[in-house]
């Protein structure tokens, strides 16, 4: 979504229309995002701003996947590190204090932009330690996206952070881990090979999709730099942008 339709708070030009094509042509779809500073019902507002039609049902976020795996198999106790409007798909669980240092059985890590300071990550710090078997959560593994004002931190580096001062492992819910492809080739009823990621993301987007078996199309918008062809990450097609969607398609399924 970000980086693809829109940047921050700006449609991509075309973005709309090429959504709109898919829609007519009947192609099934997800909006797969790592996006975790909104709930799904907010990104749902914002494309409508955008003239683009959306349900909560048509988009694939870490947190709405991890709060339906830990209802189908049993929750325990939750510390989340979430901006509060992404809170809501938690909603039935059982989330621990902000100010909780002990009793946690998931440490969920997103996106919390400017609300992170040495106090907050610390909190998380210390709630792995004091509970070996506490699971460390990584909603997404993407290490920066394009914010209003620029080049931004998202989740990783805190998670790499957490990583590294515990030694825990991340379990990941979101891109690149091929869990969240496959939840959504799941979601679509559709096997891998017939699916097509289009992302701005040259590990997250393109490498994860590609090594969970999906097609994919880099878009030279959002964080796409020329740099990222340089990587040996070869997508199955490289656009300007989702605009050019449309006229790819064809190539594309030839």
């Amino acid at each position: 979504m970000d980086g693809v339709v829109y940047n921050s708070d700006q449609p991509i030009p075309g973005a709309a229309d090429a959504v709109r094509w898919v829609q007519s042509q009947q192609i099934p779809h997800l909006f797969v995002t790592n996006t975790t500073s909104r709930a799904r019902s907010v990104l749902v507002e914002k494309l409508q701003r955008f003239e683009i039609s959306a349900s909560e049902s048509d988009i694939l976020s870490p947190a709405a996947a991890f709060a339906d795996w830990l209802r189908a198999n049993g929750a325990g106790n939750l510390a989340l590190f979430l901006r509060p409007s992404t809170r809501s798909e938690f909603a039935g669980l059982h989330v621990l204090p902000e100010n909780a240092e002990e009793g946690a059985d998931y440490v969920v890590i997103g996106d919390l932009g400017d609300l992170w300071d040495f106090h907050t990550l610390n909190r998380a710090f210390r709630l792995l330690h004091y509970n070996p078997e506490a699971k460390l959560v990584a909603l997404g593994m993407t290490r920066y996206w394009l914010a209003s004002d620029g080049i931004s931190l998202d989740v990783a580096p805190f998670v790499a952070a957490l990583e590294h001062a515990t030694g825990r492992k991340p379990i990941i819910f979101g891109k690149p881990a091929a869990a969240f492809f496959e939840a959504a080739s799941a979601k679509l009823g559709l096997p891998a090979k017939d699916l097509v990621m289009i992302g701005d993301d040259i590990h997250s987007d393109i490498a994860g999709a590609k090594d969970a078996g999906l097609r994919t199309i880099l878009v030279q918008t959002g964080k796409f730099r020329a740099a990222d062809l340089d990587l040996g990450i070869r997508p199955d097609a490289i656009i300007e942008s989702v605009a050019a969607l449309p006229s790819c398609w064809d190539r594309l399924n030839a």
